[in-house]
């Protein structure tokens, strides 16, 4: 293991902004925000979620843009969530958390009626294990237990056969409804096209995997649809 890896993972537990619990230490006492995340922020603003969220850059710069919401973003890999936890304290971001947790276990992080927004930017496709791609009808399960009524997912990713089998394949056999899609995100401009509202949204901010990809010419894939 790297040197700047232990650096990192020594730095992440001084974040008061990003929890990481064990799997024993779950099963025994539960998560203490679960159900009272607007204790931690010290407000009852709206809640987004980024899944798989890597080193964080989208959470943060969402949260920039919205101070009036709050964001949590998640991942397994603590060396990457170091970078947005370190930014966000940094800049005494106070509606920024980071959760270090498998995707598998969220709902053990959330209860009912939550969250109000999903984003799932650029995640590993899975193209031989449908039951990991984190829009599989398992996942949507686990999300639609915390997620309140009428609130999106929004799906940003590179795969044009992962956004292909959301959109074509779980989004119709669970009769769920699509309010935008789109094979090429920025074929599109948004300030050309005020009448489609989430394309500002899509297109405000980028990760670094979305910039690399743009930088290689490779089209972005855009989703947003909602489970009730």
């Amino acid at each position: 293991m790297g040197h700047h890896k232990l650096e990192r993972f020594a730095e992440n537990l001084t974040f008061p902004n990003l929890f990481q619990v064990s799997f024993e230490m779950l099963q025994e006492e539960g998560f203490k925000y679960r159900g009272c995340w607007n204790e931690f922020f010290g407000n009852n603003n709206p809640i987004t979620l980024e899944l798989g969220c890597g080193k964080g850059d989208y959470t943060v710069s969402l949260a920039r843009i919205h101070p009036d919401r709050n964001y949590i973003g998640v991942d397994i890999k603590g060396a990457r969530l170091w970078r947005g936890a370190k930014t966000s304290n940094e800049e005494k971001m106070h509606n920024v958390a980071f959760l270090r947790t498998r995707i598998e276990l969220i709902e053990q992080f959330f209860a009912p009626d939550e969250v109000s927004e999903i984003w799932i930017t650029f995640p590993d496709p899975q193209p031989k294990k449908e039951m990991k791609r984190l829009t599989c009808e398992r996942f949507l399960c686990y999300y639609k237990k915390f997620l309140k009524a009428g609130s999106p997912i929004h799906l940003k990713t590179d795969s044009q056969e992962l956004h292909e089998y959301t959109r074509h394949e779980v989004i119709p056999a669970g009769n769920y409804r699509i309010e935008y899609a789109t094979t090429d995100l920025y074929a599109t401009p948004a300030a050309e096209h005020p009448e489609i509202p989430c394309l500002a949204e899509a297109q405000m901010t980028q990760t670094f995997y979305e910039r690399m990809f743009l930088a290689q010419n490779m089209p972005i894939t855009y989703i947003k649809f909602y489970l009730f």
